[in-house]
């Protein structure tokens, strides 16, 4: 039996007092108030009332750590995959704002709709599905839950809804320990709900690509 409803879960605030955009660099963790933000998904989805019979994270430091609270809840180890990280970006590392006032920087913004600073959205989303498929057709029943980033949960979300996989990151409806959820029916996804059970004001936001 596959499972019944799969929840992309986005990581919780990470200590990042330099306000860098982190992308994929080692050894960036969750502060204080992204553990409780962690916290607060896990306790979302553990009041939905429904089984949970998987646990998969993005392989980086912040999304270990936001997948514990489900570990403590759900007694599941999660099973990390790569097809579930952040995009690579050729700002990673840098403070945007400064590298954007840089004129040497614009060429790598002369394609947004791929985009052309890094990972093709394509790809993103073809790696999103292809996990969620095999996740979901691998479980016994049960709900899944996988624990990832800004960029590719959205982008997950408008290639389910039919939109164009081109916007502006700026408006992206993804909060830090954010949960968006997903059913299939055959080979059709849907996306049936969006929360966001974390207190997020004041928090750091500014490392996702």
């Amino acid at each position: 039996m596959p499972a019944t409803r799969l929840h992309l879960v986005r990581h919780g605030e990470v200590h990042n007092p330099a306000r860098v955009l982190y992308g994929r660099l080692p050894d960036y963790h969750l502060s204080r108030a992204g553990r409780a933000m962690a916290a607060a998904a896990a306790d979302h989805v553990a009041e939905l009332d429904r089984p949970v019979a998987a646990l998969y994270a993005s392989p980086l430091e912040r999304t270990q750590e936001s997948a514990e609270p489900f570990t403590e809840r759900f007694g599941l180890v999660p099973e990390l995959d790569l097809r579930l990280i952040e995009p690579t970006n050729v700002f990673e590392g840098t403070q945007m704002k400064r590298s954007l006032m840089n004129p040497l920087n614009w060429w790598h913004l002369r394609q947004p709709s791929l985009p052309s600073w890094g990972e093709p959205y394509t790809s993103i989303a073809e790696r999103m599905l292809g996990i969620m498929g095999e996740a979901w057709d691998a479980a016994d029943g049960g709900d899944v839950v996988m624990v990832s980033h800004q960029a590719p949960i959205w982008i997950t979300h408008l290639r389910v809804a039919g939109l164009p996989l081109r916007h502006d990151p700026r408006t992206r409806r993804c909060a830090l320990s954010s949960v968006t959820s997903f059913e299939r029916v055959g080979d059709v996804w849907r996306e049936v709900a969006y929360a966001e059970p974390a207190a997020t004001g004041g928090a750091v936001d500014v490392g996702a690509v």
